[in-house]
């Protein structure tokens, strides 16, 4: 009975196991040397961020407390990434990033507590994404990536915050499992195979920037 009882309540909680288990491994990054591994746990926590969701989907297993369980465990995972960063960095950056992590937590808190029907802004896992492949793509010239890291924060800061939906991510277009698993793939990609990091990157940023310019000024002629 009792068996039966967990693996019951196992399986209709996978989704929030998940979840929870995309959150726990970013505690390496307190401690000393864990920023080494931070490049691994974005792609990671991506990965666990995407797989929940796709489980809730095909297993029936959608819940309102699983929807803010979601944005929370993005929040707090995002943020320990960008507050990471910040440190890493020094004083200067981490300025930077306490206005990345403003924009994080307004854009969960009112994914939280406003019901939408359709989203705007972009969501905040774009954030890590953008953070992963400039930290990728600067490794690849072998130049400096805090002026990458602050644009990328200041620019999503900016469109996680926009009024206006973001229809045109890459991120946004990729609807099926098998889509949302390729978008990932990409990320391991950018990572393994160092050349290709400049040119996924660039279909990233290309995206966001004309998903953000094009549904404001379509918003702003109506």
């Amino acid at each position: 009975m009792n068996g039966s009882f967990i693996r019951s309540f196992l399986y209709k909680n996978l989704p929030n196991i998940v979840s929870l288990l995309g959150v726990l491994p970013l505690s390496i990054l307190f401690f000393k040397d864990g920023f080494q591994y931070l490049i691994p746990l974005i792609i990671y926590n991506n990965i666990m961020d995407d797989l929940d969701g796709i489980l809730a989907k095909k297993l029936n297993l959608k819940s309102d407390f699983g929807a803010a369980l979601d944005n929370v465990c993005d929040a707090v995972a995002h943020i320990i990434i960008v507050m990471a960063l910040g440190i890493h960095y020094g004083l200067a950056f981490s300025i930077v990033s306490l206005v990345a992590v403003i924009a994080i937590l307004l854009r969960v808190t009112s994914r939280v507590t406003f019901a939408k029907t359709t989203s705007v802004g972009s969501p905040t896992n774009e954030l890590m994404r953008h953070l992963l492949l400039a930290l990728l793509t600067a490794k690849y010239f072998e130049i400096a990536p805090e002026p990458f890291l602050i644009a990328v924060m200041l620019l999503n800061s900016i469109s996680m915050l926009s009024p206006f939906p973001m229809p045109y991510l890459i991120r946004t277009l990729t609807k099926s499992a098998a889509a949302i698993g390729f978008v990932n793939v990409l990320l391991l990609v950018a990572w393994l195979i160092p050349i290709t990091a400049p040119v996924i990157a660039f279909s990233f940023f290309a995206t966001h920037m004309c998903s953000l310019v094009l549904s404001n000024y379509r918003r702003l002629l109506q």
